[in-house]
């Protein structure tokens, strides 16, 4: 049992932590950095169960796709992947409640991104400020990873008193940090924090815990956000929501409000072993939904620009001029080699893409932000199909829904198909192999399948991002709304700026070469 005001924490694995993260990361490089188009098997294996069983396969399909691979004796023993059992996500068990209980010593460490120590331990400091329990935490955005060159203007949010580290990683920008915080119990937490930091709230505060949760959980994403608040003379925005609910998200994708900011790199800073696994099924989820997105062969950019977008597909503020239109691409610009440690792994461990790249032998490639690796994805309809089965099932459903119409099936018969592929019963274990109808929706054609595809996201994204913002408005408070939506307005226009200058730069050079 927690001891209520104390920060929930796992002391045990904090002296290896960092340690173990090294190796960990070692280890992906050293089986990584072998990837070279000479050290190639043929794709016959079957990984996470993904491969389909042996037979008859298209022309674009396994006969010319090969699967890059390692020697497992290039990793280390405690960071090989080999360890964990292939069939980990197809009926996780999202009830664990110890390290221990994950399927590998290892598994997730792709999860930890390595930021500077002093800034990372000025990041932690903050949440000590907090006596109501926190279960798990991240840090992200622009004031933790940076989306501009050094130098560039920033908006006019300055810390008060600031510590040294967090002046020196920011480079005197003074840039609001955003933090999440996952809690056990909603009501309980937001009555120890309105005892300590009343100050935190909006006018909603004044009616208690008890309608400050419900409106965190009944309403929008199921976040409730406190921003421009001061902690430790930094200026903060943090987010609360129930470890519950954000493990649905993660595993599930009902609203990819929190799941799609975890799909991009964040600083874990406490960290919780359910989250944790239903993370890595966030994360493998997003490869797979880029992966019916892409052609054939693509590179890292495209990748990693693809999971990027998937969440702000139907977020309101992108069709407003409420946010950079350049979000996506600056992001990828200035953060490739922490997307490569959050997805090599990953992309590694699965049997239909490959790096395909010889600037991957080299040892350092993983740290090179000019590398943009070239990868290849297997085509064959049969294994996509396995891929839309293990589409996380809220998300499945939708797209389900889309070619229920577009194919006309019957309701009767549709209905049927989706009780055999419900997967949300743990009583029933099965093996989540695409059925006929899968592999039908991965047989579409391409650009149908995309528009399918990104009508689904769309569609899971658009509701809840209006109705949190919404929200936004009541639990923020009108001064505190006006300056985010002022402060928003101007990152955007920059941004257009920005991107008319370094078209204006490009189309220039191209005269000039002429």
């Amino acid at each position: 049992m927690q001891t209520i005001g104390a920060p929930s924490i796992n002391t045990s694995i904090l002296p290896h932590l960092s340690r173990n993260l090294l190796l960990a990361r070692v280890g992906w490089q050293s089986r990584l950095s072998s990837v070279h188009p000479l050290n190639q098997r043929g794709f016959g294996s079957s990984r996470n169960g993904e491969a389909d069983r042996r037979g008859p396969t298209s022309p674009a399909s396994s006969d010319s796709f090969t699967k890059s691979t390692t020697s497992s004796s290039s990793a280390s023993p405690s960071t090989s992947q080999s360890s964990i059992p292939s069939d980990w996500d197809e009926n996780p068990n999202l009830n664990i409640s110890a390290f221990s209980q994950l399927p590998s010593s290892t598994f997730g460490y792709n999860q930890h991104m390595i930021i500077n120590s002093e800034f990372k331990e000025a990041l932690r400091q903050i949440l000590w400020q907090f006596r109501a329990p926190i279960r798990y935490a991240f840090a992200y955005g622009s004031g933790v990873f940076p989306q501009t060159a050094s130098g560039s203007k920033s908006a006019s949010i300055v810390h008060t008193q600031p510590s040294p580290a967090i002046s020196s990683m920011q480079g005197g920008q003074g840039k609001m940090i955003d933090f999440i915080f996952g809690v056990s119990y909603t009501q309980h937490w937001h009555s120890l924090n309105l005892q300590q930091h009343r100050d935190h709230y909006s006018a909603i505060g004044s009616f208690g815990s008890s309608l400050v949760s419900r409106v965190q959980d009944n309403y929008g994403a199921g976040v409730y956000f406190n921003p421009y608040v001061t902690v430790n003379g930094t200026l903060i925005k943090y987010g609360v929501v129930n470890l519950d609910t954000l493990c649905r998200d993660l595993s599930e994708w009902d609203t990819l409000y929190l799941a799609g900011r975890l799909q991009k790199p964040v600083k874990i800073l406490r960290d919780d072993p359910r989250v944790r696994l239903a993370n890595q099924i966030n994360l493998i989820s997003a490869v797979r939904t880029a992966l019916l997105l892409l052609p054939s062969d693509f590179t890292e950019q495209q990748l990693y620009g693809t999971i990027a977008g998937l969440s702000y597909l139907g977020d309101p503020r992108m069709a407003l001029p409420a946010e950079n239109p350049n979000k996506v691409a600056n992001i990828i610009k200035f953060q490739l080699p922490n997307f490569r440690r959050l997805y090599a792994p990953l992309i590694e461990n699965l049997p239909n893409v490959a790096f395909h790249d010889p600037r991957c032998k080299s040892s350092d490639w993983m740290d090179d932000p000019d590398t943009d690796a070239t990868l290849a994805q297997d085509m064959d309809p049969k294994r996509r199909g396995n891929m839309v089965r293990r589409l996380p099932r809220s998300f499945r459903s939708k797209l389900y829904f889309r070619y229920q119409s577009k194919f006309q099936i019957p309701q009767l018969e549709f209905n049927k198909m989706l009780e055999e592929s419900d997967d949300k019963d743990p009583s029933r274990v099965k093996k989540q192999q695409g059925g006929v109808f899968d592999i039908r929706v991965a047989n579409d054609r391409q650009e149908d399948l995309r528009v399918e595809v990104k009508k689904a996201i769309k569609s899971t994204v658009q509701w809840p991002s209006v109705t949190q913002s919404l929200k936004s408005i009541v639990t923020t408070g009108l001064v505190r709304s006006i300056r985010y939506a002022r402060e928003k307005m101007d990152k955007y226009r920059e941004g257009r700026k920005r991107g008319i200058r370094d078209h204006s730069n490009v189309n220039g050079g191209e005269k000039k070469s002429t």
